[in-house]
């Protein structure tokens, strides 16, 4: 089931990006065993009614990492591991006794993820920061925004998730191919701030071109173009128009009930900001549904913007099951596909130290062994 099945990977669970790294190896079929510190909630989640979607799939084993036979704990199960990945800040496994030597010492043939905001060197890499601050570092931060207003905070999704989690990901599956072939296992280091400059890469290449100015809300894709934009309707709620090649411009046209002699000059820079003018009144015109059947399944490039309540009922998302429920929460289905290991999710969040007696007994741990660390407090049962 899924891609990576028969893989075994350690998560020493934090918040955020290094949940979502195990979200996305346990869709692909990896077998992620989830290592939270013991007496605590799910790092990350805060509130009793808050359940944490980012942690669905895996098994879950409460260790007291504050003690030396709580690192024990997790150095034998690294033993039977293809993987071992964390996301705290530098040297603080090593404190732990779980650094990468420490880990790779008990299974050479370990990969070892890790994922900061800065890094594991450089100048900051002891500092603390959040996604705003290391995509403020790569570019990103600078590039997404309106015209004449502040840089935009993209959620978290440029580094946190798209810049740390998912590329730690593809590290960490890249290393374990790699260490099929030679034996060997290695480190991988990923940063945010890296990350968020790799997603940045088509952008870079754009500074050569004189007609990209580098400021944000001026140029093709960042709200700069009348044709590459969202637009509020009559009833207070949005569409996207992204008609960038002159066919689906024309065709934007003839839908819109636009001049196409007026609109013809489309990528005349200096009549976006009167043709954009012109196109928010246009929209207000007529509520989104109404837009949506004249639009939609066009080759306009036009979507209704959906809420996250709207967007798993639309019969699009529907066809394809880009939505399921879990745990009684709708959350997205795991990604990609695949024609013949198909990824499937097939439980949802475990609670903390739920699956300690059936990890550590799969891990090689007598029974006698288990209580006895269940009892010393080591480890927790739930």
């Amino acid at each position: 089931m899924g891609p990576l099945s028969g893989i075994k990977i350690i998560e020493l669970a934090g918040i955020g990006p290094g949940p979502y790294c195990g979200m996305m190896l346990s869709d692909m079929g990896a077998e992620v065993i989830r290592v939270n510190r013991t007496g605590g909630a799910l790092p990350g989640v805060s509130g009793a009614n808050i359940k944490d979607v980012l942690a669905r799939g895996r098994r879950t084993i409460a260790v007291d990492l504050k003690r030396p036979e709580g690192t024990e704990v997790v150095l034998r199960l690294c033993e039977k591991a293809d993987a071992l990945f964390e996301g705290f800040r530098p040297g603080v496994t090593e404190r732990m006794g779980l650094g990468p030597d420490h880990c790779m010492a008990r299974n050479p043939k370990l990969v070892y993820g890790r994922m900061t905001g800065w890094g594991q060197t450089g100048p900051l890499h002891k500092a603390a920061g959040h996604d705003i601050n290391y995509i403020s570092l790569s570019g990103a931060l600078h590039a997404i925004g309106r015209a004449g207003d502040r840089p935009l905070p993209p959620l978290n999704l440029v580094g946190d998730f798209g810049g740390g989690g998912m590329l730690l990901a593809f590290g960490i599956a890249c290393a374990l191919v790699e260490a099929q072939r030679s034996g060997k296992g290695q480190v991988v280091d990923a940063a945010m701030v890296d990350g968020s400059a790799s997603l940045m890469a088509m952008f870079f290449g754009r500074l050569t071109d004189e007609r990209f100015s580098g400021e944000h809300g001026t140029n093709l894709l960042d709200s700069g173009a009348h044709f590459y934009d969202a637009y509020e309707t009559k009833d207070g709620k949005y569409i996207s128009i992204g008609a960038i090649e002159p066919q689906f411009y024309a065709e934007l046209l003839q839908k819109a009930g636009l001049d196409p002699v007026y609109f013809a000059d489309q990528m005349n820079r200096a009549k976006w900001p009167k043709y954009k003018e012109d196109m928010i009144r246009l929209f207000k015109t007529k509520t989104r549904d109404e837009w949506c059947a004249i639009m939609e399944g066009s080759d306009i490039c036009f979507a209704p913007v959906l809420s996250m309540g709207e967007a798993p009922g639309h019969p699009h998302n529907q066809a394809r099951g880009t939505f399921i429920t879990l745990d009684g929460i709708t959350q997205p289905a795991p990604a990609p596909r695949f024609s013949r290991t198909v990824p499937e999710v097939s439980e949802g969040t475990h609670t903390s130290g739920q699956d300690t007696v059936s990890v550590l007994t799969d891990g090689g741990f007598s029974d006698a062994e288990i209580a006895a660390l269940q009892k010393a407090g080591v480890v927790a049962v739930k």
